[in-house]
């Protein structure tokens, strides 16, 4: 007898390495993920020539997210969100650092891997040493960031793990502020913009205040997420709910693979967007170094 997506569990897979954690239910990962992105290619190969410019990624360490109930989700950086994006900006010739904040490994939703996409499967390999044994960001601020530094942006991907830690440390902040100060681009996606609730912490005014922004809808966290078991619970918090407090403006509502130029931030809403927030990010550093803003 053959089994259709309806037949699948909708209960939330226990995550064995740990009390009351869980991995998303096999019906969800079935409307989440897929064994192909929908990546076709890089528009700058090899573009960037000179060597000097860096990506710096922020990562989160974390790998448990926990919920009103008490349960834990079992998450991290969500793979298509962390490695799509940079595949694009590595293949323009831009090479990538990993900090976390404490710099313990970076986490994976490993679940969502995508078996069969090279492009990603390629950054992924590329990257794990690095992935694996991440900066500390704390130092990279203290040796690394000033007028001079070689970092050209600062990447925080997705997944939600980054709901944790990255809102409210100081040396995420540190980062930011940096960026800000010194005309650098800020790009990130889906719950990955829960890093820009960190230069927003006691009482000061977030400098992305007025700004407007992609990011993964409040609605789905809210609703679908935990009636399909993608969630064992519903979230402490909402990121589009906690970052309209802080005065930035949420474009979206929905998941559709959206993304969005703001000055020198930009966006995407989710997994869907990866592709088309690497194509953006290299569009736009490209063109900067080329003159080109």
């Amino acid at each position: 007898m053959s089994t259709t997506t309806d037949d699948l569990s909708r209960d939330p897979r226990p995550d064995e390495a740990e009390d009351n954690a869980y991995f998303p239910s096999p019906y969800s990962l079935t409307q989440y993920t897929k064994p192909k992105t929908d990546f076709a290619g890089v528009k700058h190969q090899g573009a960037y020539t000179e060597g000097r410019w860096k990506i710096l990624a922020i990562a989160t360490e974390e790998r448990y997210v926990l919920c009103q109930n008490g349960k834990m989700f079992s998450t991290g950086n969500h793979p298509v969100e962390t490695l799509l994006p940079l595949h694009h900006l590595m293949q323009a010739g831009f090479d990538v650092d990993v900090a976390t904040i404490a710099g313990y490994p970076a986490k994976f939703e490993l679940w969502a891997l995508p078996g069969e996409d090279q492009a990603v499967l390629e950054t992924y390999a590329a990257l794990k040493s690095k992935l694996k044994q991440p900066k500390k960001l704390a130092d990279v601020v203290a040796e690394d960031l000033g007028p001079d530094s070689d970092y050209l942006a600062v990447f925080v991907p997705g997944g939600h793990g980054a709901l944790v830690g990255l809102p409210v440390a100081e040396a995420v902040a540190q980062t930011l502020d940096w960026a800000m100060a010194n005309d650098k681009f800020i790009i990130t996606l889906c719950h990955g913009p829960a890093a820009l609730l960190s230069v927003g912490q006691n009482g000061r005014q977030s400098p992305f205040r007025g700004y407007s922004i992609c990011v993964f809808p409040d609605a789905l966290d809210k609703g679908a997420n935990v009636d399909m078991g993608y969630l064992p619970g519903h979230l402490q918090w909402l990121l589009a709910e906690a970052l309209e407090a802080q005065g930035v403006t949420v474009l979206n509502d929905d998941m559709t693979g959206r993304v969005h130029q703001d000055r020198r931030l930009l966006t995407g809403d989710s997994p869907l967007a990866a592709n088309d927030l690497g194509l953006l990010a290299a569009d736009v550093l490209v063109g900067a170094l080329q003159g080109g803003s």
